[in-house]
């Protein structure tokens, strides 16, 4: 199967271009999601009677036939062939692959050159291993797939890895956790080039969210708290937590469903989990209605009620501490349906 690339000529030069990194071994995804994103954008303008805007670009350093990790094959312009104009915006793409590209400095030094000449660029997933050995990423904020950013940090000390962010964009730097975040990353970037209802019919088109938050967590607080579960001690009553968050869940409750006395499970919990059971419960409520609010219209009083913050200051007091804005800014931002007045 093989996928090929348009690669610009005299005629299609005013559009901005979009080159997209790949390598052998590459993800799929991360390659053909942000690709689909930008090139279903020009859909949508014409639909609304403009003209495209963008040009989407495969790249690998020598060119040619790239085999994807899904034994794909994506048709690439070479390193040179781009250089001959200006790059928009430069995505570097992830893949287990990457690691055997790190050692090319030919091909490092034209991502270092192409990042300072255009006008922004991304990475999804481990393509933020290029980037750091472009020696991109000193002091700044990055994303990669959870899997590797302790890696990514032993690498690059100098950067800021973040863990949790599904993307982050540090000024022109934007970086994906990989797959699907590239998706996201994406309506990101058509939203600052053409607004949100541009943004919002790719999303449509493709039917996926728009938008997941870039800072919400690449998977969830219970998922997180299993991750640290080594051994799984606690992994039935995190699960029971998340099915129950309405009812009274304090310390005594959680000890003798966990068989353990209150001062045991608290200093257990704490030592496994890496948080305060109280801290804890409380993620989980928040966490469960950031669902609620990004789904429907519920009034603020039942979601705190059906997530046992009891009442809507309470609501509005643990927002702010684990989301930094109030219940009511994320539904405007991040919901899919009409918006409660801000208490």
């Amino acid at each position: 199967m093989s996928i090929s690339a348009k690669i610009s000529d005299g005629a299609t030069s005013e559009l901005k271009r979009v080159v997209i990194v790949i390598y052998p071994g590459v993800t799929l995804l991360d390659a053909a999601g942000p690709a689909q994103v930008f090139s279903s954008a020009n859909t949508a303008l014409e639909r609304v009677g403009e003209a495209p805007y963008y040009e989407v670009v495969l790249m690998s350093p020598l060119g040619g036939d790239i085999e994807t990790d899904t034994g794909v094959v994506l048709k690439t312009a070479s390193l040179l062939d781009v250089s001959e104009q200006p790059i928009d915006t430069l995505v570097v793409s992830g893949g287990e692959g990457v690691f055997d590209v790190l050692d090319e400095a030919e091909f490092l030094e034209w991502i270092s050159k192409a990042f300072g000449s255009s006008r922004r660029m991304a990475t999804t997933c481990m393509g933020a291993f290029v980037a750091a050995n472009a020696g991109l990423l000193n002091g700044r904020n990055v994303s990669t797939h959870w899997r590797y950013t302790t890696e990514l940090q032993r690498q690059c000390p100098e950067a800021n890895v973040q863990k949790d962010p599904l993307f982050v964009r540090d000024g022109k730097l934007w970086s994906a956790a990989g797959v699907t975040a590239g998706i996201d990353l994406s309506l990101a970037m058509v939203e600052e080039d053409h607004g949100h209802q541009i943004a919002m019919q790719v999303a449509q088109a493709l039917v996926v969210f728009f938008k997941r938050p870039g800072g919400q967590s690449q998977f969830s607080d219970v998922l997180a708290a299993q991750q640290e579960d080594e051994g799984g001690k606690f992994t039935r009553l995190l699960a029971w937590i998340a099915s129950n968050l309405h009812q009274n869940l304090d310390v005594e409750t959680l000890a003798h469903r966990a068989g353990m006395s209150p001062r045991t499970f608290a200093r257990k919990y704490t030592q496994r989990i890496g948080v305060s059971p109280a801290k804890s419960i409380e993620m989980f409520r928040v966490e469960a209605a950031k669902q609620l609010l990004m789904q429907g219209e519920l009034p603020f009083a039942d979601i705190a009620i059906n997530t046992g913050l009891t009442d809507e200051q309470r609501l509005r007091r643990a927002f702010l501490r684990h989301v930094g804005v109030s219940p009511a800014d994320y539904r405007k931002k991040f919901g899919t349906r009409l918006v409660e007045k801000e208490f």
